[in-house]
Parts: structure tokens; sequence; C-alpha cells
């Protein structure tokens, strides 16, 4: 399950809340993306890497997916494959560009695309702190580039209260689930309302 959207779209905030929420149930996954790009305090929880050690990631075959954006590299880790293998959902933020790659290779498939109003992502992206003038406003511009289309995309709309969306993915994730919905913790269960 891959999870798109534009810079301050909300998605390692939904994803965390989703894993926090789905933390007991073992037959989904969510892998610590590898990034070269330092750690930072209240930023995404990643494994951060130099350049050269993206390139000998790469060269050792140790990684699923990966891709560039701005000044940076992004990378799963070939372990999803086992998971993917082993029956089961893995949920991961990726860039669009590597979705016709992900539908070639990995089926089913998955794609989560996060929606939210484009003021609400220029305050976000203010807000947190991470980039400043031109490079807040080239990814203000690439979130109005290509949208994600076709039949195995479902939209989740996070212009609202983040609980809510939260919601929304945990309800996604556990409609593909290859476990019945019983096995989610009662607490969020009921908060959903997921059919019996």
């Amino acid at each position: 399950m891959l999870v798109v959207g534009p810079s301050g779209a909300g998605k390692d905030t939904l994803i965390r809340g989703a894993r926090e929420a789905l933390r007991h149930v073992r037959a989904v996954t969510f892998p610590t993306r590898i990034i070269t790009r330092p750690p930072k305090p209240g930023a995404e929880v990643h494994h951060a890497v130099t350049t050269d050690e993206f390139d000998h990631l790469l060269a050792c075959r140790a990684l699923a997916l990966h891709w560039a954006a701005y000044e940076y590299r992004y990378g799963l880790p070939q372990g999803i494959e086992d998971d993917l293998a082993a029956g089961r959902t893995v949920v991961a933020n990726v860039s669009r560009a590597v979705i016709d790659e992900a539908r070639r290779r990995y089926q089913p498939l998955q794609v989560i695309r996060i929606s939210v109003p484009e003021a609400i992502r220029a305050c976000r992206l203010a807000e947190r702190g991470r980039e400043h003038g031109a490079e807040r406003q080239q990814r203000l511009a690439r979130g109005s580039g290509p949208d994600v289309t076709g039949p195995d995309v479902l939209e989740l709309d996070n212009g609202g209260a983040t609980d809510d969306a939260i919601d929304g993915l945990v309800a996604m994730i556990v409609a593909a689930l290859n476990c019945p919905a019983d096995t989610v913790p009662p607490e969020r269960t009921v908060r959903l309302r997921l059919p019996a």
C-alpha cells in the first residue's frame, strides 16, 4: 500500500498515527525509509545515510524501491519483499515517481492519495520549518504536478481533523489486510465502526 501526496499533505503524520493504532497487528508493516537527510527533531524517523552509503545500498541491491526528490534520495529496504511474500500488507510513504514501477512489480497494490487544500499545505510547510524560501515554494509548486489516477487509487482527504484522517487511513489498511477485522485492537474497531 503506497501513500502518496505533495509535501505538506500530512503523510508522515497519518502513517505515524496508523502505525500506532495497528501496532499489535502483525499482518501489517510500516518500513522505515532510508534517506540521505540528517534526522531532525519532530521530523519523520528514518535511517539517515550519506550519498556514498546510499550508492552502496543500491549496488548491493538492498533497496526495493528508490527515488530522488529535491536534493535528497529515498529508498525502501529490500526486506519489504519478504513481508509481501509472507502475506503482510506493507504501508509506505513514496514518491509518485515510483508508482508505475511498483505497479509492475507488486500486485495486488493499493495507492492512497492524500489530498489537502493548498492553503493548508502552505501553512503546514511553514510550521514544520524544514524548508525555507525558494525550497518551500518549489515544494508547493510540485504539489500541483501530475495527478495519480487508476483503479487502484483511493483518495483520503486530510484537510480536516487529523484524527479523522488517521481513522480513514486505518480503515483503508484494515480493508486491505489478509486477516479478519477482529484482529484490530477493539478500541480502534469501535471507533471506526467496521462492519462485522
